[in-house]
């Protein structure tokens, strides 16, 4: 199991260069529709973030510290396929340059009907300490199908996790419906968004 480490002088330096990489890369303005079929008048593509070569590096370091920041320990992290497995990649990487031992899971839209037959990806999630991530959430409806496979899967789910946090009601939507808290490293207001 991990535990936080003190981080404090490169967080802050990931944080803020995150930030600007976010706002340079990953903000588009324009009218989109999301993945929950509401309209905006901006879309953050946080792929073009969790993809990059400079920043995917600093997704780990930030996330990882927004975490340890937050007193939560766990050995797991991923979440549902395809926005979560980049950063749960990320957060395994950077755990493992900090001397730490955390495995990355993929968590699938449905049960395979072939094969092993799993939801959840990558080395066993059951008896151990969670954490869900996401890049980013509007309605929460990745993070909880995330959250209700791993539980399926046996493991204990102990935070979800996101990059950007839309402030749309996710936060508090999954802090109701799994009784975990809901962190995030960025809301909206820090990219200028209203």
């Amino acid at each position: 199991m991990t535990s936080p480490r003190d981080t404090a002088p490169d967080a802050a330096a990931a944080r803020t260069r995150l930030l600007e990489l976010i706002k340079e890369l990953a903000v588009v303005r324009g009218k989109v529709i999301l993945s929950s079929g509401a309209e905006a008048d901006y879309y953050i593509d946080l792929r073009r973030i969790t993809l990059h070569h400079e920043a995917a590096k600093l997704v780990g370091q930030v996330m990882l510290g927004l975490v340890d920041d937050a007193g939560i320990s766990f050995e797991c992290a991923g979440g549902l396929t395809m926005g979560a497995d980049p950063v749960g990649t990320a957060v395994m990487h950077s755990a493992v340059d900090a001397g730490r031992t955390v495995d990355a899971f993929v968590v699938r839209k449905a049960q395979k009907s072939y094969g092993m037959g799993r939801q959840v990806e990558g080395p066993s999630v059951e008896g151990r300490n969670v954490l869900v991530l996401e890049d980013t959430s509007t309605t929460g409806g990745s993070a909880l199908a995330a959250v209700e496979g791993v539980r399926k899967a046996g493991g204990s789910v102990v935070a979800v996790a996101v990059i950007v946090d839309r402030d749309t009601g996710a936060k508090e939507k999954i802090e109701a419906e799994t009784g975990v808290p809901y962190l995030f490293a960025f809301g909206k207001d820090e990219l200028g968004l209203s």
